[in-house]
């Protein structure tokens, strides 16, 4: 795609490096992601920071004595400058010297203070850490645990990723607010207080000459957020657009070659590059200016503080050790008041964090297993549904009125067209979810008087969406049953007609599946996953479409060594081809969720309804009315030859 790009034109190396190094105060000009309830959200927060409440009064507590150490500092070296101040102007006046061993007295002092205001930040740091690490893994080991608890229909409705970002993006915005955010906060609330009273023990004049600046500060602050905050948000919604537009090219670079897209990829890139680049560009320099124009006011401070110092000090209101401590805090009065704007803005990202995952964590569950779970010794596999009433949302039921009853061993096959209700009645059996009225009973036991993992133990699914982990042929097969030896792998295998193409790999059995299971073809991994139910030999089975990815050789094949697993198994055969089922015991048709017609496949074509139609419309044999050649008096066998 890069051969095609113009150099002098709009899609430039220099354009395209949109960097996003945002310099010093990004965090408060950027516009924070508000919470719907901050209060709510971090009160919920401390709650599970509950256990810890002693170690973080212990943390900030050593926090507050580091600061208040540091503080003192200042003030103490202030009089080292005086006692040699005084002692030079002793020794030109000829009244007296420089006393060095006060002066040495007072900077062990100084060196002390500072020594242990250091010890005390790194107990302080090591003791946030460990919280703040300990707590984000709770976070994620809750949020593990809670993602198997709820419900399918939670996952319905939610993304994927919206669940990761809790577990990944959230969690890391809480731990970091923890292990800094949180004594950052406290320390520069003490810093500020601290400051603000040294300064006004030196001198209230000058302390009242330091604060005059502050205003003009906050309103170059106001000026240049309000103008920033707007391009930060431009950066946030074209980064999204521009990663979102490479995903899709990458994803579908064969296709984009196919069609001869790359051009049109290219300038989709660069219009959004630019716009990226333009914002990104206009937010530096906006974050770029505000610490200069910061520095400028305080500079200005500095000088009026120095010059009503000296004027002071002629005065002898003043020392000159005072004024250099003064100056001192003077220069560290801006920092905690922009580190508490930078929080500011953190805590609001932090409570919409903790928002979102604690709306998560409090999502509805499923309903518990029963305390005294039915415990079936011997499984027979008699199925029965009993007036299955059922509907993914309120008011719009799916499964109507379902009653049939299937029995032990029997090969049921239950088909109709998309959307009646086939692949959602082996949800209600599976129990991913509940039947709204009525009930599913096995073995003349209600599915909801089981455990959920024993009634699925009961049951061997190959779906059509098909499903591998990253790891080895071995270990994908295992995943029906861990225990299993080589040798039984190798026989469920063969038993799917695996065997052959899995020892045609570089690697055999030990060939590795990468994460999104490219390295196989699609009928492959139906392969894969067809010997996985061998292996687990189970004693009933789900087939939703298993031989949909597979060619007319194969799924013959597979067809019959199905036919050998499903050999006293109860069974159900969710298909559309209809030639797959035609040796099924019983077909159950379905319709709008109700049972239309149900027989064999020679009793359903005799009657030369629905399933009739159905079936030789796989044939385009029907009339130009659709209906099935068996209502004009043409015989099945005559239609199927």
């Amino acid at each position: 795609m890069s051969e095609s790009r113009n150099p002098q034109g709009p899609g430039t190396p220099n354009r395209r490096k949109a960097t996003l190094a945002m310099g010093h105060n990004r965090a408060a000009m950027m516009p924070a992601e508000k919470p719907k309830d901050f209060k709510g959200a971090m009160r919920q927060l401390l709650g599970y920071m509950g256990g810890y409440r002693y170690a973080l009064v212990a943390a900030l507590t050593i926090a507050v004595i580091a600061t208040v150490l540091n503080i003192l500092g200042p003030k103490i070296l202030g009089q080292a400058t005086t006692t040699l101040f005084e002692g030079i102007m002793g020794r030109i006046t000829g009244t007296g010297d420089i006393d060095f061993p006060k002066i040495a007295r007072i900077l062990l002092t100084v060196l002390a203070l500072y020594i242990a205001s250091a010890v005390f930040r790194y107990i302080q740091g090591w003791m946030m850490v460990n919280i703040s690490m300990d707590i984000a893994y709770r976070l994620r080991r809750d949020i593990a645990a809670k993602v198997h608890r709820l419900p399918l229909r939670y996952f319905d409705r939610t993304t994927y990723g919206e669940v990761l970002s809790r577990v990944t993006n959230d969690v890391d915005v809480i731990n970091q607010t923890l292990s800094q955010g949180l004594s950052q906060t406290v320390t520069s609330v003490v810093s500020l207080v601290g400051i603000l009273v040294m300064m006004l023990t030196i001198s209230w004049q000058m302390t009242l000459a330091a604060l005059v600046v502050l205003p003009l500060s906050g309103v170059l602050v106001r000026v240049v957020v309000r103008r920033s905050q707007r391009y930060f948000g431009q950066v946030q919604e074209y980064l999204g657009h521009l990663n979102g537009h490479v995903e899709e090219t990458f994803g579908g670079h064969m296709v984009v070659k196919a069609f001869g897209n790359e051009a049109q990829r290219i300038r989709a890139f660069d219009r959004l590059n630019d716009i990226l680049y333009g914002a990104a560009w206009k937010a530096q320099f906006l974050s770029g200016i505000m610490m200069p124009l910061m520095i400028f006011v305080g500079n200005l401070g500095y000088v009026a503080v120095s010059v009503l110092g000296g004027y002071l000090a002629i005065r002898n209101l003043v020392t000159v050790g005072d004024i250099q401590a003064f100056l001192q805090y003077v220069r560290n009065f801006t920092q905690p008041i922009q580190q508490m704007a930078n929080i500011a803005n953190v805590l609001q990202s932090t409570a919409a964090a903790a928002e979102r995952v604690f709306t998560f964590l409090n999502e509805e569950e499923e309903a518990p297993d029963p305390e005294n779970p039915v415990v079936l010794e011997r499984v027979q596999g008699r199925v029965e549904f009993r007036h299955v009433r059922f509907g993914y949302l309120p008011g719009k039921p799916v499964i109507k009125d379902f009653s049939a009853v299937i029995e032990p061993g029997q090969k049921v096959a239950i088909v109709g067209p998309t959307g009646a209700g086939k692949t959602t009645l082996v949800k209600l059996l599976m129990r991913f979810y509940d039947v709204d009225d009525g009930a599913i009973l096995i073995d003349g036991h209600d599915i909801r008087a089981f455990r959920r993992a024993d009634l699925r133990r009961l049951f061997g699914m190959v779906l059509q969406d098909t499903w591998l982990f990253n790891g080895t042929i071995w270990e994908n097969i295992r995943y029906g049953r861990p225990d299993a030896t080589d040798e039984e792998v190798i026989a469920a295998a063969r038993a799917a007609h695996a065997d052959h193409f899995i020892r045609t790999l570089p690697d055999g059995y030990d060939t590795v599946i990468n994460e999104e299971s490219t390295n196989i073809s699609a009928g492959e991994k139906q392969l894969l996953t067809i010997a996985r139910a061998f292996l687990a030999d189970p004693p009933m089975l789900i087939l939703d479409e298993a031989t949909s990815n597979v060619d007319t050789r194969t799924e013959l094949l597979i067809q019959r060594a199905m036919d050998r697993l499903m050999q006293g198994r109860t069974s159900f055969v969710i298909a559309h081809r209809l030639s797959t089922i035609r040796n099924a015991d019983n077909i159950l048709v379905i319709r709008d969720g109700d049972i239309v017609e149900q027989g064999t496949h020679e009793q359903l074509l005799a009657k030369g309804g629905f399933y009739a139609e159905m079936y030789y419309s796989q044939f385009d044999i029907l009339d130009d009315n659709g209906r099935a050649p068996a209502r004009q008096g043409l015989r099945p066998s005559t239609a199927q030859s």
